[in-house]
């Protein structure tokens, strides 16, 4: 059935595949955008550019009205450089922490039905080799307390009566992916970054699979979902897919357990996280395209980078 459906953060890395992703299964959309070339974009992939700001319930109370659904994918990830900087998270702290709570707020004001948060499959304890569910203990360190609060406002929004759906993405890869291209940049000169043990495990999804799955979200019912790739990687095993998929054979991988010394700065990019997306399959019929980061990695070797 065809909704009328608004997207804040439609701009961003994933954003950018979720409008098209809701367009080509015939939604009406309307997305959040900040500047005159970003509401170009989106006008250009089939939605309705409304400039409203993300903390002003005011505002979005208007915007969503007569919509059926939100999803809100906003974020404001600091550069891989300034990763570790505690300070370069604010922003995006804020976007999950206060913008998530004018996002539900304002859905509520406007009577939409359906709202479905991003978060992600970090938040889970390191369970080593053992596959992980969505019933599975999360852990609470500095860099998780965005996505923690984000969750909470989406829960609240379902206490209230409202759907409310958060999907516990694993990590992005793929074009648009700023890290992704970093990564890919290195892979070229042969280096495959590990952080963590060589045999821990990863769990990825890549960005066109992570927006195919927030169109399916809208059919889930209220709950927590992981998505992931249908085969998590080794460390070891995802560096050399991504070396492999850049056409060459991995010369240096790093920083492997050297990577664990930076405590909670890395926290999520360190530990094992064997993920499994049985559930969300099971529940909407969605399944990614890429089985694993060893396909998808092909697949975004055969993109043009603007590296």
């Amino acid at each position: 059935m065809a909704m009328r459906v608004f997207v804040a953060g439609g701009t961003g890395a994933v954003g950018s595949y979720v409008i098209p992703a809701l367009v080509r299964e015939g939604h009406e959309v309307t997305a959040l955008a900040r500047t005159p070339e970003k509401a170009s974009a989106l006008t250009a992939q089939g939605a309705t550019a409304a400039s409203v700001s993300l903390f002003d319930r005011a505002a979005l109370t208007a915007a969503f009205t007569g919509h059926d659904a939100v999803v809100n994918v906003a974020s404001a990830l600091p550069p891989v450089a300034r990763f570790m900087s505690a300070k370069a998270w604010r922003n995006n702290d804020r976007v999950r922490t206060e913008g998530s709570a004018a996002v539900v707020d304002a859905a509520r004001a406007a009577g939409v039905g359906r709202v479905i948060q991003e978060s992600v499959s970090m938040l889970y304890r390191d369970q080593g080799a053992s596959w992980i569910d969505e019933d599975a203990p999360i852990d609470r360190f500095p860099m998780t307390r965005g996505n923690h609060a984000a969750e909470a406002n989406t829960h609240e929004f379902s206490e209230a009566g409202g759907t409310g759906i958060v999907l516990r993405f694993g990590w992005f890869y793929g074009p648009g992916a700023a890290h992704s291209e970093l990564l890919f940049a290195q892979a070229r000169h042969r280096i495959g970054v590990v952080l963590g043990p060589p045999d821990s495990y990863v769990s990825s999804i890549h960005v066109a699979d992570a927006a195919a799955a927030v169109a399916a979200a809208l059919r889930a019912p209220e709950g927590t979902f992981n998505i992931v790739d249908d085969e998590p990687l080794t460390k070891r095993g995802y560096a050399d897919a991504l070396v492999r998929a850049a056409g060459k054979t991995p010369w240096v991988r790093g920083p492997g357990r050297a990577a664990l010394v930076f405590g909670d700065r890395l926290t999520s990019l360190t530990r094992s996280l064997r993920v499994g997306n049985a559930r969300f399959r099971t529940t909407t019929g969605w399944a990614p395209h890429y089985p694993s980061a060893r396909e998808g990695w092909i697949a975004t070797a055969a993109r043009p980078y603007s590296l």
